[in-house]
């Protein structure tokens, strides 16, 4: 048997706040009923995700999720993002709803990828659909080689435990801890995206304080032209972060 769908259900508090925050990112309502229970569906191109109603579900301790594999995950990052703008002025980088940077996961082979944490609490996880011979988004060209310093590595283990187990208080505590050793990496971008991601994570945890450390850290870091290109993705989410946290 080929062509089969599979469709997510997944639980949310308010199925008006459901539909109202997927409209902003693009999907469309093509279901909703109040009796006999509450249920919503939207849809965005092949895209279908439905949810159901309970009234006193805890967003903060939902467990629901589910995986969507896209063409190009840097292109629906974008289109999100600009809902987002489009709608609040600002990308929804803290609390929830809220939504992560696209980034490569040392336990997914590498492959890139970005939650949407949705009203409900659901974690929708969208990944770089693999090739046909099941290589991914980081096999094309070369082989990514794994970090050889102790900030690259941390920085990866920080990354898997914030962006793939939602530990942000664990992921911000592994990360502060080689932050506070990194005259010893030679490479300055990955310092940068240390201290980008660890920023990302503030904002997550509410942290005001340390998000304006951190971006400043990174304001006062000399960079040349090459190294603004690599950093091109870090240094956006700088001025995301920067806009949140003033909004």
């Amino acid at each position: 048997m080929a062509n089969e769908v599979t469709i997510p259900l997944l639980p949310c508090r308010s199925i008006d706040d459901i539909g109202d925050f997927y409209t902003m990112l693009g999907f469309v309502v093509t279901h909703r009923q109040e009796r006999p229970n509450h249920y919503v569906s939207v849809q965005r191109e092949d895209l279908q995700l439905h949810f159901f109603g309970v009234p006193d579900l805890d967003p903060e301790q939902s467990h629901g999720s589910c995986l969507v594999f896209v063409p190009d995950v840097g292109a629906l990052y974008q289109s999100f993002a600009d809902g987002m703008r489009a709608r609040h002025g600002k990308v929804l980088l803290g609390g929830i709803p809220r939504v992560t940077r696209p980034r490569k996961r040392k336990n997914t082979g590498q492959a890139s990828g970005f939650s949407v944490i949705d009203p409900g609490g659901n974690w929708i996880r969208i990944f770089q659909t693999p090739a046909a011979d099941g290589t991914n988004d980081a096999d094309v060209g070369e082989v990514e080689a794994e970090p050889t310093s102790r900030l690259g590595r941390t920085l990866q283990n920080a990354i898997v435990l914030g962006d793939s187990k939602e530990d942000a208080t664990q992921a911000g505590k592994v990360l502060d801890g080689a932050l506070a050793r990194v005259d010893d990496e030679p490479d300055i971008t990955v310092v940068v995206e240390a201290l980008v991601y660890r920023a990302e994570l503030a904002m997550r945890l509410g942290d005001v304080a340390r998000i304006d450390e951190l971006l400043t850290r990174v304001r006062a870091t000399a960079l040349d032209e090459g190294q603004r290109t690599l950093l091109a993705d870090a240094l956006a989410s700088v001025e995301e972060l920067g806009t949140a946290r003033r909004a």
